[in-house]
């Protein structure tokens, strides 16, 4: 499949390494075609790795992620263009954390709405999943890392699209029963007010190596 990857940070790079490990052609994409972090990337994976602009992975991709920071997540899937968003999946990583005033992070979007809705509503065409955004990546792509069953949280409109993130998810190691499905994108809301939450454990623990379970 392939896959664009919006943002050359440590969730884009982790993802991005993953997905190529799996066999998928990958295009990380950022705001110029020769980023530095990018061309880092794509020198240490394989022939199906190549980078470009934002416009450029949009328009590569099958399925999109977007792995901006939520405070420039809009502008960033602005100059993907809506022309190459049409239609497709876009899976939300994205948090909109405000750092305006330091540790610990405020969100600059909450209650009433989320990033994920905001980029629903930008581009009505596309169909926007948010997963992935409660956890570290190094958690997202590796599951069994941490002992036990521990979930991961999905959401958006899109019925069709959902199955394709879950199956996505699936290939990397998250059993069925683990991908929990909040509904529709308005529950965007609480996986990014889980984000607080998670900083302050993560403070605590002075690790990242954690994740949320269900119990029943």
């Amino acid at each position: 499949m392939n896959i664009g990857i919006l943002g050359t940070g440590m969730v884009g790079e982790t993802l991005g390494t993953k997905l190529d490990s799996l066999g998928h052609r990958v295009k990380m994409g950022s705001r110029t075609a020769n980023n530095e972090k990018a061309a880092v990337w794509v020198k240490k994976n394989g022939d199906n790795a190549s980078l470009g602009t934002f416009a450029d992975a949009a328009k590569f991709g099958e399925i999109i992620i977007n792995c901006t920071k939520g405070e420039v997540s809009l502008s960033a899937l602005k100059l993907a263009g809506e022309d190459n968003l049409k239609g497709k999946v876009i899976i939300d990583v994205s948090n909109p954390l405000d750092f305006s005033k330091g540790m610990p992070p405020t969100l600059t979007v909450s209650n009433t709405d989320s990033m994920g809705e905001q980029i629903q509503k930008n581009y009505p065409t596309a169909k926007v999943v948010k997963t992935f955004n409660t956890m570290s990546c190094l958690i997202m792509v590796n599951p069994r890392s941490l002992s036990g069953s521990h979930v991961i949280f999905q959401c958006g409109n899109d019925s069709g699209a959902k199955d394709k993130v879950r199956d996505l998810l699936k290939s990397f190691g998250w059993s069925d029963d683990e991908i929990f499905d909040l509904g529709d994108i308005t529950a965007s809301r609480g996986c990014e007010m889980v984000l607080p939450l998670w900083l302050r454990i993560m403070g605590a623990l002075k690790s990242g190596a954690f994740n949320f379970n269900i119990v029943r």
